[in-house]
């Protein structure tokens, strides 16, 4: 079972990571001494950082309010021309080049531009104008535009210096370094982090659970998993999702049986559409001993349905289910429609030694000679049975 989706988890603030704190003020206003905007609610009371008290210039107060209004009217390649003129001009103070930075990073985050938009985060960080609301959100943007782009790496050192700063014990917080770890592969690290972020919210998201569920199974603690996703599978009994990944968890911890029954449920109520499900169930039958009739029953029914691919991989397993059950022709048959599509000669050549067993010595010869034309790793075996007299 894998969680690989860089998206998954990583945005669940980033679209909206400065709402509110610009919007509405009146740049014009404050740089006059006239009315002030109203106080912001404090998103983050534990911070450690002494918030500056800054406020827009003089001189380049109304440049400022321009800026803001070409924001607030969505013109975004505007809004990066003039942060752009503020950042460089000579009477800009940090209060101000902080809040153009601040509002061109969004700007080009709307614009596809995530360079850019990063670039102008770490500018909004090291100017260190803005208060702790403003900083700290484009803090943790910067590490979600990390982590996004795979820069996975730099993405956690600015996450950890959020969390480490912020003192945020916020689930949503947590999550998002638990996916980055898990993206990073550091299963063990992932996990404590991740079930704090369970344990501590109300109503944690399934996708959360499922996320916590992954990094016990990568880690090989599949009995942690499994309790999960039996947890998930039964709050939400028909997510056939929770059941498929149920059944991925039963399989990795060596319960096959009873990833079986989960699948053979969805089967039954019609609800395996798709053909990574035929193929989680019929390689799950697979993997049982004496269960090769359920294989090629799920195999037909899904070829039939036209849910399965006559592919290598769904010949190669008839082939190899009729083989087992002694079904020798009908396993040859799906070796010879399995064997042109392979990548290699194997195929052929496992197909010329059923052959030459089953006295179709001309066919064997036939099938060993496009064993060695297609390569295989011990030629000297095909030439053996081309030599055959």
């Amino acid at each position: 079972m894998k969680f690989r989706s860089k998206h998954a988890v990583l945005s669940l603030v980033i679209a909206a990571a400065f709402a509110g704190v610009v919007a509405s003020e009146d740049v014009s206003a404050q740089s006059r001494g006239g009315k002030k905007a109203q106080k912001a609610e404090q998103m983050f009371p534990n911070a450690t950082r002494q918030e500056p008290n800054g406020k827009a210039s003089s001189k380049v107060g109304k440049k400022l309010q321009k800026m803001i209004d070409a924001y607030n009217a969505d013109d975004l390649a505007q809004t990066r021309v003039l942060a752009d003129e503020i950042l460089a001009a000579d009477g800009a103070n940090e209060y101000d080049r902080s809040l153009a930075a601040q509002l061109a990073a969004q700007a080009a985050y709307n614009l596809d531009d995530n360079a850019a938009s990063k670039a102008y985060l770490k500018q909004v960080l090291e100017l260190g104008g803005l208060d702790n609301n403003g900083h700290y959100q484009s803090m943790l943007m910067l590490a979600q535009l990390h982590l996004a782009d795979d820069e996975l790496e730099p993405g956690l050192a600015v996450l950890d210096q959020y969390l480490s700063e912020t003192g945020s014990t916020k689930p949503e917080d947590l999550v998002i370094k638990g996916q980055a770890l898990y993206q990073a592969e550091r299963f063990q690290e992932a996990i404590p982090v991740l079930k704090q972020a369970v344990e501590s919210s109300p109503e944690p998201k399934d996708s959360w659970v499922q996320l916590l569920m992954a990094c016990y199974a990568e880690a090989n603690q599949h009995g942690e998993a499994i309790a999960l996703a039996e947890r998930l599978a039964a709050k939400n009994p028909n997510d056939k999702k929770a059941q498929t990944n149920l059944a991925s968890v039963y399989a990795q911890g060596d319960q096959v049986e009873k990833a079986a029954e989960v699948l053979e449920k969805l089967r039954a109520s019609g609800q395996l559409t798709e053909e990574r499900e035929y193929r989680q169930l019929y390689v799950t039958y697979a993997n049982m001993d004496g269960r090769e009739k359920d294989v090629v029953a799920v195999i037909n029914e899904g070829l039939e349905k036209g849910i399965l691919k006559p592919d290598y991989q769904t010949y190669l397993a008839l082939a190899q289910s009729h083989y087992f059950m002694e079904q020798i022709p009908q396993a040859i048959e799906n070796w010879q429609k399995a064997a042109p599509l392979s990548k290699d000669g194997e195929t052929y050549l496992n197909l010329a030694r059923v052959l030459y067993q089953e006295g179709r010595v001309p066919e064997a010869k036939q099938a060993a000679q496009q064993a060695l034309a297609k390569g295989v790793r011990k030629p000297e075996d095909a030439r053996k049975i081309i030599n055959l007299k």
